[in-house]
């Protein structure tokens, strides 16, 4: 048995090398041909490129620059732009093969527009029609599902990975086209309380944390906002924290830059927040297990439950339970290890020896967060993903040594 789980080991860590080498890069697909330049470009300047590439399975429906003049002539923002473009980057894997056996002939496939939050009804959707001639069109999923693009054309493909299909035309709609305000008009307070998020907004503004989280949005945010029951249910506790301590623990709920749902799933590890200064860490855990996103405090466990806002530089994510910062709250370490005859870890955990900087606090319930597992000679890896490769090899090597 200890041979074939150190096999099974050895395996796991050959498939995550394979997983590393299928990464792509979509700038350097279409620099290939000066045609797509100025798609290229456009890419690049609204940072859907970054998207595309940490993207596992993706399909770009790229146009030529004679094509990108239909929409540069209308002197769109480049928000607006990102918007635009967004709809020719769909989330599933079409190659040229795919496109001509679609089931009965005709799909919806959602496009990453459909996750900015600006996409209304289907307008996120692009329909895919096998027409008959061998032909396949193209539009927006609108109320009249109108094909106004053709396939041209496979670019480049590398199956179920990335697919870079030439169309004829830019596939727009009046919610990809309406303006976009951009990052410095965009109020945080009040996208939270349009979210259901105004328990949230109302500590940001007692604190005068807002004022922080405004000016950073310009450079690249990434709020976690508590729910309106999580914040309920924690309040007698922030009434209880002095004035530093309740502006620490807001500003712990944001990071200074940009991290999409698909970086923070492939940038496990420790990261900074806007309260981070000095000695005082103020870092949380990224975590993830498949599609399910965890912020790990030591403290308390959070899980991401939606996306509220999604529109780069800012993004705003909704979570379960209000984040709970070590440097105010005392560690929980985490429990013994059961024994192996037991199915179920012990409950009780047991309160960290130091005292926490500021006010003490008691550590906090189970009820109001779970017990973070000990990281102790864990290995954080960074959004490069190259510790990954390092760890990999070496217990590649170590797994092989011991059989």
């Amino acid at each position: 048995m200890a041979y074939l789980r150190r096999a099974a080991a050895a395996l796991i860590l050959i498939l995550q090398l394979l997983t590393l080498s299928n990464a792509h890069n979509i700038t350097k697909i279409l620099a290939k041909d000066p045609d797509f330049s100025t798609f290229n470009h456009y890419l690049s300047a609204t940072h859907l490129a970054d998207e595309i590439n940490r993207r596992q399975t993706i399909t770009v429906l790229a146009v030529d620059n004679s094509a990108m003049n239909s929409i540069l002539s209308k002197g769109y923002s480049l928000y607006t732009i990102r918007n635009i473009l967004s709809l020719h980057v769909l989330v599933d894997y079409f190659g040229a093969k795919k496109l001509h056996q679609i089931t009965d002939g005709s799909t919806s496939t959602a496009s990453m527009f459909q996750s900015t939050g600006s996409a209304t009804g289907t307008s996120g959707y692009v329909n895919i029609t096998d027409i008959k001639g061998g032909k396949v069109g193209f539009g927006v999923q609108d109320d009249d599902s109108q094909l106004t693009a053709r396939y041209i054309k496979s670019i480049f493909e590398k199956a179920y990975n990335i697919s870079v299909l030439h169309i004829s035309q830019v596939l727009t709609s009046p919610e990809a086209e309406a303006p976009t305000a951009s990052p410095s008009d965009l109020v945080l307070t009040a996208i939270l309380e349009k979210q259901g998020c105004k328990a949230f907004s109302d500590m940001l503004k007692s604190t005068g944390a807002d004022k922080t989280f405004q000016d950073t949005v310009d450079g690249g945010l990434t709020v976690f906002c508590p729910s309106d029951a999580a914040v309920g249910k924690f309040a007698p506790k922030f009434k209880a924290l002095s004035a530093a301590n309740k502006t620490a623990l807001v500003l712990y709920h944001g990071m200074p830059v940009y991290q999409s749902l698909q970086m923070l799933r492939s940038g496990n590890g420790a990261v900074n927040t806007l309260a981070t200064e000095g000695n005082n860490k103020f870092d949380f855990t990224v975590q993830n297990d498949g599609e399910e996103v965890t912020l790990e405090t030591d403290v308390v466990t959070a899980k991401l439950t939606g996306t509220l806002k999604d529109q780069e530089p800012l993004i705003v994510y909704k979570i379960d339970k209000v984040l709970l910062p070590r440097e105010i709250y005392k560690a929980v370490k985490a429990s013994a290890p059961a024994p192996k005859s037991s199915k179920h870890k012990p409950k009780n955990a047991e309160a960290g020896d130091e005292d926490a900087d500021g006010p003490s606090a008691d550590a906090p319930s189970d009820d109001d967060g779970e017990v973070a597992d000990d990281k102790n000679g864990a290995v954080l890896v960074g959004r490069s993903g190259g510790v990954v490769v390092v760890t990999a090899l070496v217990g590649l090597c170590f797994g092989v040594w011991l059989m």
